[in-house]
């Protein structure tokens, strides 16, 4: 039956290609043996032609998508085969040699012990029919046998190719969707870095001008509020406290939305509460809203806890994850706990370094001058734990 991969080693694609080539060739050759036998022509022809239909209806299995169906279908259409030549072979001895790619689709479709179990019954099928049409011979039993060996050592090899073939395109796929994943990520922290950057320069810059202009102007009114220029005093301020008023307006769409009201704390309850939520797992957040942090650390710190969280709601399995947020005069630490299945760490960094979610986790907390560092073993849960210091940035 043909693989439903869709990208195969040549290797296997060879031997697939091959295995149709032997198949057809062997029962044209029966047909053409029995019409010049005069084996029971009729009959042959009939049942090649069915065999011939069987075999190529496995083309359309794939149609069929639900494993249960398709495991069914399988064990069908192999037992279909396997009757079919079965009454081929009581036919004409020549039908026997059919059984060699049998062999394979035996050891390609059923899983063990029932594929050797088939190699072996139809071995000695096939002895005992070349032993009745033909008569008994060596060549005739050690064939068969030596041929079933032969088809047993290439069958696994061949299951070896296929699983190989589709560990790489599974790990190559998962390759690219990592890294259009950790793309977008990186286009995501750029443009929230800049946004970041563009709102704290208009706070420390025009923001901060208005608002002096503002308690400047407010403090000569007072001071002379009968003044011949107290009209335009008074129209200067309003002014200035409108155009203070739209550029705090311009800083609040500038940061990012999660964190509007400049809380971290309240951000991560928002979240949990409204993104987070899922039946069976308790979210707990234990996080100051007084903390005052420059913006680029808070949007680093949000994406790292949302990126530890698309961990937790993916994999872990967990009925339990703590966030807590506590900072010291050195250091901001942000903490991700849950309760799930957790992982092997040294595993899970491979050879080229950390998977690509720590991976980015790690860039952001660097990039602050900051540290990550997880905690996890099979079965006990796992600790993420970011920390930058506080000075950076500031």
């Amino acid at each position: 039956m043909p693989s439903s991969h869709a990208s195969v080693n040549p290797i296997v694609l060879g031997l697939q290609i091959g295995l149709q080539i032997l198949f057809l060739s062997l029962l044209g050759f029966a047909v053409v043996m029995a019409l010049l036998s005069g084996d029971d022509v009729i009959l042959v022809v009939a049942i090649s032609a069915l065999m011939l239909l069987t075999y190529a209806a496995a083309f359309f299995a794939h149609a069929v998508t639900a494993p249960a169906w398709r495991r069914t279908l399988r064990w069908v259409w192999v037992l279909a085969l396997t009757v079919e030549w079965a009454l081929l072979v009581s036919l004409t001895p020549f039908a026997a040699y059919l059984v060699f790619p049998l062999f394979f689709l035996y050891l390609e479709l059923l899983p063990e012990p029932a594929a050797t179990l088939a190699v072996g019954v139809t071995t000695a099928a096939a002895v005992l029919a070349l032993g009745l049409h033909a008569g008994w011979s060596v060549g005739g039993v050690i064939g068969p046998i030596v041929g079933a060996g032969v088809a047993v050592l290439i069958g696994r090899a061949y299951r070896a190719l296929r699983q190989e073939a589709a560990d790489h395109q599974r790990l190559y796929e998962e390759l690219q969707s990592a890294q259009s994943a950790l793309a977008a990520a990186e286009r995501e922290s750029g443009v929230a870095a800049e946004r970041a950057r563009l709102a704290r320069e208009i706070h420390d810059t025009v923001a901060q001008g208005l608002a002096s202009i503002t308690l400047l102007l407010n403090a000569v009114e007072r001071a002379d509020p009968q003044a011949v220029t107290a009209e335009q005093v008074r129209l200067a301020r309003d002014t200035a406290a409108a155009g203070l008023a739209e550029t705090r307006r311009f800083i609040r769409e500038l940061t990012p939305p999660v964190l509007d009201e400049q809380s971290l704390g309240g951000a991560l309850r928002r979240l949990a509460e409204k993104s987070w939520r899922r039946p069976g797992l308790h979210i707990v957040v234990r996080a100051p809203d007084a903390l005052a942090l420059p913006m680029d650390q808070q949007a680093a710190l949000l994406r790292v806890a949302q990126g530890a969280m698309a961990n937790v709601l993916t994999h872990a399995g967990a009925t339990r994850a703590t966030i807590t947020l506590s900072a010291s005069v050195e250091d901001t630490c942000l903490e991700i706990m849950d309760d799930g299945v957790g992982f092997d760490p040294a595993a899970n960094a491979g050879p080229s370094g950390p998977s690509f979610g720590l991976r980015a986790m790690q860039e952001r907390a660097e990039q602050l001058g900051g540290t990550v560092s997880v905690q996890s073993a099979v079965g006990d849960g796992t600790v993420v734990r970011v920390c930058i210091p506080r000075e950076h940035g500031s």
